[in-house]
């Protein structure tokens, strides 16, 4: 098998398990190098305590294979960074894969990367993926060419699972599924909106109202950019 380059991205308030689950299973994809990537070297807070250093910076980064984009409150600042959407753009020209998981897909749909594809998010998010032109699709993991997307947190895995299985085989992503012992059985039916009870749904959208109106302020204003560089170009 010929050595595999992935990559995960880095950035300020990322949600750890986004790229932790994902990096789980990819680093033991054999002969897979997998690079943590960030503007500098300089150790990156994630929004559960841990710090999470770089491995590699994006003026070093390698042609990647795959570049996944993780999720997290963070993403509200990325999809207007300028230094990221760009790198997403070089890589994505030349990977086999261009993967996120949770709002990691806004980011994607920041860089245009999206438009004319199915993709999946966070639940609380779903909608916003329409702004850069994508398709929403409520799928765990979502397929669409060579876009592949995770939904929320906890989807990162299946969704890491699913792309071993396109890098390499069945057999050693069950390998890998195997040695994690990944056999969810939760203590709650609470893990989407369709199966949680209505009062715990109602709260957390309550909770999460602020958070939600301040991400999708941040999509409108980096549509409406992308719209305009796409008019430019044009």
């Amino acid at each position: 098998m010929a050595q595999l380059q992935i990559g995960l991205l880095l950035f300020p308030n990322l949600t750890q398990l986004d790229l932790t689950g994902p990096l789980q299973v990819l680093s033991r994809i054999p002969g897979a190098t997998v690079h943590l990537i960030s503007k500098t070297m300089a150790p990156v807070p994630s929004d559960a305590v841990l710090l999470l250093p770089p491995t590699i910076t994006f003026a070093d980064c390698p042609q990647l294979d795959v570049i996944c984009v993780p999720g997290g409150y963070g993403t509200d600042d990325l999809v207007g960074d300028d230094d990221t959407l760009d790198f997403l753009r070089r890589q994505a020209e030349g990977a086999r894969y261009v993967t996120s998981v949770c709002t990691g897909s806004l980011v994607l749909g920041a860089a245009g990367l999206l438009r004319g594809y199915r993709a999946t998010t966070h639940w609380s998010a779903i909608d916003d993926l329409a702004a850069f032109g994508a398709i929403p699709d409520r799928s765990r993991v979502c397929i669409d060419r060579n876009r592949i997307t995770g939904g929320g947190v906890t989807a990162g895995i299946d969704f890491a699972l699913t792309l071993v299985e396109l890098l390499a085989d069945r057999t050693t992503a069950q390998a890998i599924q195997l040695t994690l012992e990944y056999n969810p059985a939760p203590p709650f039916n609470a893990g989407s909106p369709e199966t949680a009870p209505e009062p715990v749904v109602a709260m957390l959208k309550e909770r999460l109202q602020g958070a939600r109106q301040r991400r999708s302020e941040s999509v409108a204003r980096a549509a409406a950019r992308l719209q305009a560089e796409t008019e430019t170009a044009a």
